[in-house]
């Protein structure tokens, strides 16, 4: 969530850790997952694939990402436009796929670029390499009846390797 929110400032331009806050933010994502679990619902995420798609729409405007929210509700609850939606074939919308996770991660490498991360030091390139490499390759893991891949897990190695690597030495 809040790497998601800190990419979606850098496309808006905007701070959306301060205002509304990062508190929130948070209060609304938990509210969100809580919901849907309520409802009978698979556990939920928030951003990616608007950050995605708002970076090839360049439309940042909140109210036209709550529209965009409520209408895909609605859409998700009527039928006909399911069934209309289902009738779009697998390899139009791998494409889609393709192109706005692969617009996610261009996103988080300008936020990198933004932030001045120092791309020429060997920890940083692991750690992004590996990220991306876990992420977009389709990784897994198991133990027993547990697995992790795809964003999560990138998620999780990116965070472990950036408390696990040394730091360089001023």
């Amino acid at each position: 969530h809040v790497g998601d929110v800190y990419v979606v400032n850098t496309v808006a331009g905007k701070d959306f850790v301060k205002d509304p806050g990062l508190h929130r933010t948070l209060l609304g994502d938990g509210l969100a997952c809580a919901t849907a679990g309520f409802l009978g619902g698979p556990p939920v995420t928030t951003y990616s694939e608007v950050t995605g798609a708002m970076v090839l729409t360049k439309v940042t405007d909140p109210t036209v990402i709550r529209i965009a929210a409520v209408t895909g509700i609605v859409f998700s609850v009527v039928g006909k436009v399911s069934a209309l939606l289902k009738s779009i074939p697998s390899a139009v919308l791998g494409g889609i796929m393709l192109l706005l996770f692969g617009t996610i991660a261009a996103a988080g490498i300008a936020n990198m670029v933004n932030h001045q991360v120092d791309m020429s030091k060997t920890r940083n390139i692991i750690i992004v390499s590996l990220t991306l490499t876990l992420g977009i390759g389709g990784a897994v893991i198991s133990f027993g009846e547990f697995s992790m891949a795809g964003i999560g897990l990138a998620a999780i190695v990116g965070v472990l390797l950036n408390l696990v690597l040394p730091q360089d030495k001023d």
